[in-house]
């Protein structure tokens, strides 16, 4: 426990210190939150523009913590040499995969808190009548889309070069927030929509859209992709992430 604690700490302090990851994962979704609450840039199908923003930025901070920031702190890790030393240690996989997921969890705790604020600064709302259930229901989105893009990250890391991981990470974040519908409406995207639809950026944007937006109910085939990805994901990356 001493050793997994210690990890947890280390891993914790490398992500809070670094500049370009606290960009990433909390200034670039608070910045997009406020200026497309404030500018009319996109078509927002709800009255407030905030409350159709604000489960899309919330989705694009889960990906950009749990694939994008993993991906590459994990890439340069495995690049220097780090992964295997660790792995080679009394710490194990078992305690290390632990560490990087209890980061991960702490890290979307302080997205979620910030994000919360600044949404209800700019005027947000829960759905009535759908409060407690639906934060249940946005838990279990996060979890599994968190395993998902867990998957995807460890994926690219374990298998590129750091520097060709940087911007692979980069190219699929920005890809991923163009076609997904997170602050563009997949309404907007035509007959790609349904191609979009599978995958768990897209899966997981939806489910939030329906459960804090417009509470309604979650459709199936939502929850299928979801389970799908942080199923598939994660297992793929066990069998092909390289320690060296």
């Amino acid at each position: 426990m001493k050793m997994l604690l210690a990890q947890i700490n280390v891993e914790l302090a490398l992500a809070l210190r670094k500049g370009e990851t606290l960009l990433l994962t909390i200034g670039i979704p608070v910045m997009f939150l406020c200026f497309f609450s404030a500018v009319s840039v996109v078509h927002s199908p709800t009255p407030k523009r905030v409350d159709f923003l604000f489960p899309g930025i919330l989705a694009l901070s889960v990906m950009s913590t749990a694939m994008v920031s993993l991906s590459i702190s994990t890439g340069f890790e495995r690049g220097y040499g780090v992964i295997v030393r660790l792995f080679m240690t009394p710490l194990g996989r078992g305690r290390l995969l632990a560490a990087k997921v209890v980061t991960i969890a702490v890290v979307e705790v302080l997205q979620v808190v910030v994000l919360g604020l600044t949404a209800m600064v700019l005027g947000y709302h829960f759905p009535s009548g759908t409060k407690f259930t639906g934060l249940f229901v946005v838990v279990a989105l996060v979890i599994l889309a968190t395993l998902g893009f867990a998957g995807i990250g460890l994926i690219t890391a374990g298998r590129l070069k750091p520097e060709v991981n940087l911007a692979a990470a980069n190219g699929l974040y920005l890809v991923l927030l163009l076609i997904s519908g997170m602050v563009i409406p997949l309404s907007s995207l035509g007959s790609f929509a349904s191609v979009a639809r599978l995958l768990p950026s897209t899966a997981l944007a939806e489910g939030l859209h329906a459960v804090m937006s417009f509470g309604t109910p979650i459709g199936s085939s939502t929850w299928v992709v979801l389970v799908l990805w942080a199923v598939i994901a994660p297992s793929l990356a066990s069998r092909l992430f390289q320690f060296e």
